[in-house]
C-alpha cells in the first residue's frame, strides 16, 4: 500500500504526510496535534523560543494527541557576520530603513536589540520533552547531541538542499533527512554552500538524494496538492512534507490576512529575499522586498534583521501595518492552495492515492 515505506514504518505513522514546521511563531499546538491525530506527522517550529516555552509547548501538544510529534529547532541560529556588526552597522542598516518606519509611524528600535534564545540553550528541551521526532535545519547537531536523541529514543531528522548536504546528514547517524527544494516558502536552509549556491528545485533534487542515500527521504517543497504528492513518490520519495498548503489552514498559528493572501492571486508571485529576516527566504513579493532588493546586501545579519523588520510590524502576528511592508511566507506551490483545514487537505491526498492504488 502507497502509505507503507520506510519513514512510516520508522515512526509508527499511519501516513508519510509530514507537517512543515513553521518558525517565526506560526506553528500551533492545534495544527501539530490535528496532523498527528490524522495519522500524518504534526510538527512544530520552536527556533523563537526559549527552553521553557518549548517544555509547555510539548506538553500543550501531549494533552491534545498521543500521536507522534516532531519539534524542531535551527543548529546554525546566528548569521556568520554578526560579531563584526556593532553600533555603527546597525546605524547604517537603520538609515535604509528610516523611510519606511516614519510611513509606518513606528519608532526605530534602539542598540543593542534583545538577546533570543539560542540551540545550545534550547537543546536541552528536546530532551525534556522527549518527542517521538527531532527535526533541525541550518546544519546538523553534535554527536553527543545526535547520540543523547538515540539514548533517550527520539528519531533525528535533517533538512538538505543539496546531495552533499543530504550525505552529510546520513553520515552523521541523522535517521532521515528532508528533501527540501528551492521551491519551498520560508528560509533556504542551506548549511555547506551559501544559500544562494545551492538552489536545487525540489523535483530535481528528490531522485538525485533518494539515489545517494539509505535513510529515509522526505520531499518538502512545492508540494501543495495530490499531483506533488504523487510525484514526490514517484521520484523516490518515503514521504512529503508540506509547508504552505498547511501554513493556509485555519489550524495555524499565522493570521487571517496571511491566509488570505496564500489563497490571493498574490501567491502566483514569491520571491527569494534578505530584507526580512538577513537570510535567504521566499515569500510573496511585495514592496519592501523589490524596493530593497538592490541593497539588501547591505541590511543586518540574522537575527538582527529580522528583529528590527519585527519592531516595524513586518510579521503577521505582530501589531498591524502595511500590508506592503509584511513578511508573508509561501512557497511557489501556493496557487495550488485549495484547502481551509488541515483535515480537508489530509483526506484529499489520501483519498485520491487510495484510487489510484492497483
Amino acid at each position: 500500500m502507497w502509505s507503507d515505506t520506510k519513514l512510516t514504518s520508522m515512526l509508527g505513522i499511519d501516513l508519510p504526510i509530514v507537517q512543515g514546521p513553521f518558525g517565526g511563531k506560526l506553528s500551533s499546538v492545534q495544527l501539530t496535534s490535528v496532523v498527528s491525530n490524522a495519522g500524518g506527522l504534526g510538527s512544530y517550529g520552536c527556533q523563537p523560543f526559549t527552553s521553557a516555552e518549548i517544555v509547555a509547548i510539548g506538553r500543550d501538544i501531549r494533552q491534545q494527541t498521543n500521536k507522534p510529534f516532531n519539534l524542531n529547532l535551527w543548529v546554525n541560529d546566528r548569521g556568520a557576520p554578526l560579531d563584526d556588526f556593532d553600533e555603527t552597522a546597525f546605524l547604517e542598516v537603520v538609515h535604509i530603513l528610516q523611510p519606511y518606519f516614519k510611513e509606518a509611524g513606528v519608532e526605530l528600535p534602539p542598540f543593542p536589540l534583545p538577546q533570543i534564545p539560542t540551540f545550545d540553550q534550547q537543546i536541552d528541551a528536546i530532551f525534556a520533552v522527549k518527542p517521538d521526532v527531532f527535526s533541525f535545519v541550518f546544519g546538523i547537531p553534535s554527536q553527543d547531541i545526535l547520540e543523547k536523541c538515540r539514548q533517550l529514543g527520539i528519531r533525528t531528522v535533517g533538512a538538505a538542499t543539496t546531495v552533499d548536504e543530504a550525505i552529510a546528514i546520513e553520515n552523521a547517524g541523522v535517521d532521515a533527512v528532508v528533501a527540501t527544494g528551492f521551491d519551498a516558502g520560508g528560509h533556504r536552509v542551506s548549511f555547506i554552500e551559501a544559500a544562494e549556491d545551492s538552489l536545487v528545485g525540489t523535483f530535481s533534487l528528490i531522485p538525485q538524494i533518494a539515489d545517494a542515500v539509505r535513510i529515509p527521504v522526505i520531499a518538502a517543497g512545492g508540494i501543495a496538492d495530490l499531483r506533488g504528492v504523487q510525484a514526490a513518490f514517484i521520484l523516490g520519495a518515503d514521504a512529503v512534507q508540506i509547508g504552505s498548503a498547511f501554513l493556509a489552514t485555519a489550524e495555524s498559528g499565522t493570521t487571517s490576512l496571511h491566509r488570505e493572501k496564500l489563497f490571493s492571486k498574490d501567491a502566483r508571485y514569491t520571491t527569494l529575499t534578505k530584507v526580512f529576516t538577513g537570510r535567504l527566504s521566499r515569500g510573496i513579493k511585495n514592496r519592501l522586498t523589490e524596493e530593497l532588493k538592490d541593497v539588501q546586501h547591505r541590511l543586518a545579519p540574522y537575527p538582527i534583521q529580522g528583529q528590527i523588520l519585527s519592531t516595524l510590524g513586518a510579521y503577521p502576528a505582530t501589531a498591524q501595518s502595511n500590508s506592503q511592508l509584511k513578511s508573508f511566507w509561501a512557497g511557489q506551490a501556493s496557487p495550488l492552495i485549495h484547502y481551509h483545514t488541515a483535515i480537508e487537505l489530509i483526506e484529499s491526498i489520501v483519498q485520491g492515492l487510495n484510487n489510484v492504488e492497483p
